[in-house]
């Protein structure tokens, strides 16, 4: 933690904790910043690599958001480094427990850890746990379960993005809006234009406005009109 302190920049802090939404009533409620950013935390993983199990739990207990992130960098270091199954598993294990217990609490958190742990942890197994959280009504855990996805996307397999989309497809909420339109969006670049079309033509009246216009970026203007008029 004071590697990462000794970065500090209260100016950056205060900017930090206004673009996360840190105040009362949003979304990131309570968080503290630091004030580092992203480039220079990644900085810092070589040094710090092999930390164990209980110096990254450290950083994940942090009330500082620079810190939980510098412990989900590490941890996924630890995962993807790791040369047994068992020491894999070990890492996915602290991953869903810091998730479970709400150290994986703000976007940015979710979206640097879900793909590249969880997912790609469970691109050869039964998706269970995609669905565990895809259903569960915390804003963090839902959006675990979406943003996993993109480890099966990026290797050409939408299925799982749409085995989860009837627990997250009513979901208003606009950061489960944002990722589920992104995770649509990407589907139908990477994977299948045609089944991504299949799918938001039968959908398109269930979607949230957000997660309509994300998914449609890539299709032509008269293509997304006829689409957003079903709503």
């Amino acid at each position: 933690m004071a590697a990462v302190d000794a970065l500090a920049d209260p100016e950056r802090a205060a900017g930090s904790s206004r673009f996360f939404k840190s105040g009362p009533g949003q979304y990131g409620e309570g968080d503290r910043f630091v004030g580092v950013p992203v480039p220079r935390l990644r900085s810092l993983v070589a040094s710090f690599r092999g930390l164990d199990a209980r110096g990254v739990v450290d950083l994940l207990d942090s009330p500082m958001h620079e810190h939980r992130l510098m412990g989900l960098f590490l941890l996924r270091d630890g995962f993807e480094r790791s040369d047994t199954e068992a020491a894999r598993r070990d890492w996915v294990e602290l991953y869903l427990d810091a998730v479970t217990r709400g150290r994986v609490n703000n976007w940015d958190l979710v979206d640097s850890s879900a793909d590249p742990i969880l997912g790609m942890w469970l691109l050869d197994r039964p998706r269970d746990l995609l669905t565990r959280f895809a259903s569960d009504d915390d804003l963090w855990c839902r959006r675990v379960g979406i943003v996993a996805t993109f480890a099966f996307i990026r290797r050409g397999d939408p299925s799982a993005l749409y085995e989860i989309a009837p627990l997250v497809v009513a979901d208003r909420r606009d950061l489960i809006q944002k990722a589920f339109g992104w995770m649509l969006r990407e589907a139908g670049k990477r994977c299948d234009r045609d089944e991504l079309v299949r799918f938001l033509e039968t959908h398109a009246a269930e979607m949230g406005r957000t997660a309509l216009s994300y998914a449609t970026e890539h299709l032509d203007a008269d293509h997304r009109a006829a689409l957003r008029a079903k709503r």
